[in-house]
């Protein structure tokens, strides 16, 4: 059965576009170009991935995005005209797995759409993992095989991006992560080893919800120029 991913950009050209490129990867895809409509869909329709432009008239891609995750985990790539660093730090803290800046080639975009699709469906997976384990450190537990995370025994909701980066962590407790090992480790793919900064926002917004301080933390350290590592 074909992956169904939505799209959502009040852009026609770009919209028809994407569609056309991921029809031929044989996808089901359901293009929107107002994004209320698009909200009614995903909350009917099980989805497997959704693209959505940031600028867009009556529900910004923020927004929805934001809606989105409330009760959904599959993987979000977000679009925009611009390139301000701020836009692209406030779609990943609000749940975004990914970002692209208009314009884009639709080959590196159809690249990382794959790319997501493997860690979600890794991370959906009902058959165990050959790792599979659960880790116990302090008052975290992860659970590899149904994907659950609790900090002091109350669960803890994780996108699938920010348990694997977790998961890595934990399962190298001790060790210094760098930024590009954990790309490497979540996505396996090389073109994200330039976009360090991805980790970094998915590192705070983890750290936000497991309520762990910035100055002072107790469990993801952040080593100066080297990376990140849980103490073991």
């Amino acid at each position: 059965m074909s992956e169904k991913i939505l799209i959502v950009d009040d852009e026609k050209e770009i919209t028809d576009l994407i569609s056309l490129y991921l029809q031929n990867e044989n996808y089901t895809v359901y293009a929107f170009y107002d994004p209320i409509e698009a909200w009614k869909l995903a909350e009917s329709q099980e989805l497997d991935l959704a693209i959505l432009d940031v600028m867009m008239p009556k529900m910004d891609g923020f927004k929805l995005c934001q809606k989105i995750r409330e009760n959904h985990n599959y993987p979000i790539i977000m679009l925009t005209a611009k390139e301000e660093e701020t836009d692209k730090i406030t779609g990943l803290t609000l749940g975004a797995d990914d970002y692209m800046t208009k314009p884009f080639r639709p080959l590196e975009l159809i690249a990382r759409v794959k790319a997501q699709l493997r860690r979600y469906k890794k991370y959906n997976q009902t058959v165990p993992p050959e790792d599979s384990q659960i880790i116990v450190h302090g008052g975290l537990m992860l659970n590899s095989l149904t994907h659950e995370c609790t900090l002091d025994e109350k669960p803890l909701s994780l996108t699938p991006t920010e348990f694997t980066i977790l998961y890595v962590l934990c399962q190298k407790k001790g060790q210094v992560i760098s930024a590009e090992e954990l790309f490497h480790a979540v996505w396996g793919e090389e073109y994200f080893s330039k976009s360090n900064n991805t980790i970094t926002v998915h590192i705070r917004h983890l750290r936000e919800k497991m309520n762990d301080s910035f100055e002072d933390p107790k469990y993801i350290k952040t080593v100066w120029g080297c990376g990140y590592k849980i103490e073991g």
